[in-house]
Parts: C-alpha cells; structure tokens; sequence
C-alpha cells in the first residue's frame, strides 16, 4: 500500500496517471502485466459501493456490496494459476471512512495476503489522515510508504503553464507572473491558475486586441479581468456579506475537517469549534439552539449541506463551497 496526500491541485491523481502509463509503455519488459482500475469516493453513493465498483472494474461483474465484497475476498486471498496484478487507485479516500472503518480495513488488508498480487495507491487531502481517524489495525496496514504533495509556490505554477503553451507567445511576462503569484498566494492550486489563464486568453480573444502578437495577446489587462472575476463572483462577495457569527461558524466547520481530515462532521463537534472561535475573537457565545439558527441560515444559503433533521446534535454537515474561496474570501474581508 502506499498513501499519497497533499492540498487540492497538486497533481496526486495525475501524477499516479502519468507513472502508470510510464510503467505500461516504457517499462513493460521490467515489470510484470498488471491491471489498473481507478475508484473516487467522490463518485460513490457509499463507502460500502466501493466493493461493487471495484468488481465491475476488474470482471464486468455486477454485485451488491456484501456479495462483492466476498467475492473480492475470494479472488484476492486464494491462491490461482496465472493469477494478474492488479493496481487500484482509491481517490478521495476518506469519503470511504466509516464508524467500523471496515472499507479500509479490508482495502489494506488484502495486499498483505500472501496470494493477493495487489497494490493500492491510496489519495487523499490530509496527511496525516491515518493517524487522525484511522483505528490501530487499519493505519498498520497501510504501512509507512507515503507520499506528500506540497502546494505549488508561483516559480513552479508559472512553469506549469509556460509548459502547456510551448512553442506559443501567448502571455505578456508579466501577467502570467501575476496569475502564478495570485494563485500561490491563495492556494497553490495548479488547476486554478490554468482556469484564470484559460479565462484570460478567452477575455483576449473577446476583445480583438491584437497589436502586437509578438508580445503575445494575454496582457496584464485580460489577467485583471480574469482574476476579478475568479476572485469577486457572486459566491466570494455573499460569502463576505455574511453575518460576524456566520463567518466563525463556517471558520468552526474548517477548523474541525481539519482537526479530523474528514469531509464532514456531526453539528456538536462544529459546535465546540465554535464555541472556540468566538472565544479567541472576544465574543459572546451563542447556546446551541442560537447555533442550530447560524446553520439552518447557512444551510438556506447553499454554503453548507445539512442532513434533514430537527435540531438533531447528530445531524452530519459538510461544505457546499470550497475551502479555498472560502477562506480567501474571509482573508480579503479581513484586509478591507
């Protein structure tokens, strides 16, 4: 097994992609002939379809998780003749927690059996995820082989550009600097600044400004749209125009994903990161029912995704918006 973490858009997916490929097309005489499949909790209705999904990959074989899973079980402990590799990329992978955690269990447990000839290559956001959430007998057999993505600084988002449009004077200097600064500033996130960058030469060829293509056509102009845009959509200015109390509750909810590296969490642990965040900013804290309003009103909004219930402690929330946008819009409150 092998554990890949790093922030959004950092490239561990693709990454794994372009090894994979590497190994099929120029290393195919050095390493034995496995199969690759890919799963994304993302993508599953629950952790438990992780079982059938994996299945109808590797045999066309349609199942119900229980079923899927023994005969996962089977195929993977006991020994055969001729029996392939198989590579399984688990993306998202702690969408795939549950309170057993026997999803994962069972995921890194099977490439230590003896017959298995399986790999997984475990992705996720959080680093330190196996030692956050996971139990003793799970993180074990995830093992020590992991892999950590930092987030790009500018230099390396600039390149990761400058590589896609080689060969083409698409960009002033200067402006593809202000994108890579712009975006290393905020997250780092690579897919990001190609979005900006392909928004900015969208903008370019809307505007029929072509002086001088030796300069190239994106100039600091079309980027300024560009990242206003990016930057001040509707959703960044209705989440500055929330309440004191809603920011430190959305602030509550970051902060407790993160202490646990899960993408949701029950209101009562959202509820004592509150109750902290309003204590080190100096204000009075709100009992639970006032609470309970802060996120109904957030739930109203589209900024967070309530499970239906009535004032229910246990009721599961989980971000509507990206973390990114939302504390970068927090940030630019901040500075105003």
């Amino acid at each position: 097994c092998m554990y890949i973490s790093g922030v959004p858009g950092t490239g561990k997916t693709a990454t794994v992609h372009e090894v994979i490929r590497r190994l099929k097309s120029d290393y195919s005489d050095m390493v034995p002939c496995f199969k690759f499949i890919e799963i994304n909790g993302m993508k599953l209705t629950n952790p438990n379809q992780a079982y059938s999904a994996i299945l109808k990959l590797l045999t066309g074989q349609k199942a119900t998780p229980d079923h899927a899973a023994s005969l996962l079980e089977k195929k993977f402990c006991n020994p055969e003749p001729k029996k392939d590799h198989v590579v399984i990329l688990v993306d998202e992978l702690d969408l795939l927690w549950t309170r057993k955690q026997n999803v994962m269990y069972n995921l890194f447990d099977w490439p230590a059996r003896q017959h298995s000839r399986l790999v997984i290559l475990a992705v996720a956001n959080t680093m330190d995820l196996p030692e956050r959430v996971m139990m003793n007998r799970v993180s074990s057999r995830l093992g020590l082989t992991r892999i950590t993505f930092q987030p790009y600084n500018f230099k390396q988002l600039q390149e990761i550009v400058l590589s896609r449009i080689t060969g083409i004077e698409a960009f002033e200097e200067h402006a593809l600097q202000l994108v890579a600064r712009k975006v290393a500033a905020v997250s780092g996130d690579a897919r990001r600044c190609l979005d900006i960058c392909r928004r900015a030469v969208e903008i370019a060829e809307m505007s029929n400004e072509k002086k001088n293509p030796l300069k190239g056509i994106v100039g600091m102009k079309h980027v300024e749209i560009a990242l206003k845009e990016m930057f001040s959509s509707p959703k960044i200015l209705a989440l500055q125009s929330l309440s004191t109390m809603e920011v430190l509750f959305m602030k509550a909810v970051i902060s407790e994903f993160r202490r646990t590296g899960l993408e949701e969490a029950l209101f009562f642990e959202v509820f004592e990161q509150f109750r902290s965040h309003c204590q080190i900013e100096g204000f009075f804290t709100p009992n639970a029912s006032e609470a309970f309003a802060i996120c109904s009103s957030l739930n109203a909004c589209k900024f967070l995704l309530v499970e239906p219930g009535y004032k229910d402690i246990y009721q599961r929330i989980r971000l509507n918006v990206n973390k990114d946008d939302v504390m970068f819009a927090f940030k630019c409150s901040e500075n105003k």
